[in-house]
C-alpha cells in the first residue's frame, strides 16, 4: 500500500503508523485471550518487527493496556479490559438507551423502563412515560424492585445461566408482600427463555402488568427494557402485538454493541 509524505494512503484517509501498529497488536492480544501470546508470535502475525513491537508493548504496558505474565507472554491489561465495562456502565447505558425508550414509549403508548442488576433486585436506570394518555402506575428512577417478581428481573434471569436451585436465592430475597413461589419463578424463567420476553401479571404490583426484554452485550445481559401497563390492557393479544413490535423495531434502534436476547424456542404464547 503506497503512502504519501503526509501519511495518507492511496485508498483511504490519513493514518498514523504508530497508532495503527498499536491497534493491530491489541487486536491480536484480544484474540489470544487469557493465555496471551509471545513477542515472536505477535510479530509474525502482525508483520511488525520485534524491536518495534517491543517498544509499542512497553508503552502500552506503562498505560495498563497490556500486561505480561511471568512466562513472558503478553495479554490485554486491566485498562484495556476496563474500557468496555466503562462504556457499558449504568450511567452510559442510561444515556445511550434513552432515545430507544422515548421511541418505544411513543410507539406503544405505554410506560417504558430501563433496569439493571443491583444484587437480588433491579434498579430503574431510566423511564419514559407516554404522552398520548395518562398512566396509573407510579415508579421512579433509582427505585429498586425484586428480580423474582418483576418483568425486568425475570428478563435478566432468563438471559443468564441460573438453574432452578439458583433461583431459590431470589425467592428468599422477596419482600413479604410479594407472593411468588419457586415453582412459579422457574416456570416464568423457562417461558422467558423460550419466547425472548418475560412477563408478570399483578405479581409485583396490583393492577399492573409488565413485559421485559433482555439487552445483551455478547453473551451477557447488561440491562433490560420493560413495557408497563395497567393489567386490564395487557391481554394475550396485546402481549403478542408488543412482542412483535419490539422484535421487529427495537434492533434497529439499539446502539452498537447491544442486541436483544435470542429466544430458544417458540411456545404458543410467542
Amino acid at each position: 500500500m503506497a503512502t504519501t509524505p503526509n501519511g495518507r494512503t492511496n485508498d483511504g484517509p490519513p493514518r498514523i503508523e504508530a497508532i495503527d501498529r498499536a491497534m493491530q497488536i491489541l487486536e491480536v492480544l484480544a484474540k489470544a485471550g487469557a493465555d496471551g501470546t509471545s513477542l515472536s508470535e505477535l510479530s509474525e502475525v502482525t508483520k511488525i518487527s520485534k524491536p518495534t513491537a517491543y517498544r509499542a508493548l512497553a508503552t502500552m504496558r506503562a498505560r495498563g493496556f497490556v500486561s505480561q505474565s511471568k512466562g513472558g507472554e503478553y495479554r490485554l491489561g486491566p485498562h484495556a479490559l476496563g474500557l468496555t465495562e466503562s462504556y457499558f456502565s449504568k450511567d452510559n447505558l442510561q444515556r445511550a438507551l434513552h432515545p430507544v425508550l422515548l421511541e418505544l414509549s411513543r410507539r406503544t403508548a405505554e410506560l417504558v423502563h430501563l433496569g439493571a442488576w443491583d444484587g437480588p433486585e433491579v434498579v430503574y436506570l431510566d423511564k419514559v412515560e407516554p404522552t398520548s394518555r395518562a398512566i396509573r402506575v407510579w415508579s421512579a428512577v433509582g427505585q429498586r424492585v425484586p428480580a423474582a417478581s418483576s418483568a425486568l428481573g425475570r428478563a435478566l434471569l432468563s438471559a443468564g445461566h441460573e438453574t432452578p436451585d439458583d433461583l431459590r436465592y431470589f425467592i428468599e430475597s422477596l419482600p413479604a408482600d410479594r407472593h411468588v413461589s419457586h415453582e412459579r419463578l422457574v416456570e416464568a424463567i423457562e417461558e422467558a427463555r423460550a419466547t425472548g420476553f418475560s412477563g408478570e401479571f399483578e405479581e409485583n404490583e396490583p393492577g399492573v402488568a409488565c413485559m421485559g426484554f433482555p439487552l445483551m452485550r455478547g453473551d451477557r445481559a447488561v440491562a433490560a427494557i420493560s413495557i408497563t401497563s395497567v393489567s386490564e390492557r395487557m391481554t394475550p393479544e396485546r402481549r403478542r402485538d408488543l412482542q412483535k413490535l419490539v422484535r421487529t423495531q427495537l434492533p434497529r434502534l439499539l446502539p452498537e454493541g447491544i442486541a436483544l436476547f435470542k429466544p430458544t424456542g417458540s411456545p404458543a404464547d410467542a
